[in-house]
């Protein structure tokens, strides 16, 4: 005899714990919500996240710091006229430092264009500049004998290549990583936000809330 209300509140309870989902949405803060995803509809209006115009900023580091190192190395030769004359107008593969400088220019203009300008969201364009400058620094150190120019024959491709390398790790493991995270977080703030509206039409107002009128006594 007792089967039959066991067995009931057994399906009640049943009933309840198949639907968490439904007080999770009921807990959920519209406001909340709101505020999150202004702040991310914010982030998209200023049209480059923090992460990405860090990584412009390194890529014009690179370009600068190999310019620097390019001028120095010109000042020590003898001076910046002549030796520019020689290297840039009499240029010669085999001693010359000019083409490293223009492979840095080449990184900057490509990486700023497609991940600044373009706002590209892949790896393609970051490969394409680290293997060119990867294939040209160690054909350039294997053919010529930049190693018995002094100082510079080791620190102008060493840095360019680390700089490169530096560049495509830090776009592949945390522009585009971060990027994506970001945006995931925005649709999945958006989705609550459209069950949030839905479970909460709007908030009643008083004047929705009346007493019915008093009955006649004796009616």
């Amino acid at each position: 005899m007792n089967r039959v209300p066991g067995d009931a509140e057994n399906a009640h309870s049943s009933s309840v714990e198949s639907c968490p989902s439904l007080r999770d949405v009921h807990s959920i803060n519209p406001a909340q919500l709101m505020a999150r995803i202004e702040s991310y509809e914010g982030r998209e209006k200023k049209g480059i996240s923090d992460v990405r115009r860090t990584f412009c900023l390194f890529v014009t580091f690179d370009l600068l710091f190999v310019t620097l190192l390019w001028i120095i190395e010109l000042n020590v030769k003898g001076g910046i006229e002549t030796t520019l004359e020689k290297e840039v107008l009499q240029y010669d593969y085999s001693s010359s430092y000019f083409d490293i400088f223009l492979l840095a220019v080449f990184r900057f203009k490509v990486l700023i264009l497609a991940y600044a300008m373009c706002r590209l969201r892949h790896w393609w364009a970051i490969a394409f500049t680290t293997a060119v400058t990867s294939a040209f620094l160690l054909a350039k150190v294997i053919i010529t004998q930049l190693f018995s120019q002094g100082a510079f024959g080791y620190v102008l491709p060493i840095i360019s290549f680390i700089l490169a390398w530096i560049e495509t790790w830090f776009l592949d493991f945390k522009v585009l990583p971060q990027e994506a995270e970001e945006e995931n977080r925005f649709l999945i703030a958006q989705d609550a936000s459209e069950r949030a509206a839905l479970l909460h039409p709007g908030v009643l107002s008083d004047g929705q809330f009346y007493s019915p009128p008093e009955s006649v006594a004796g009616s």
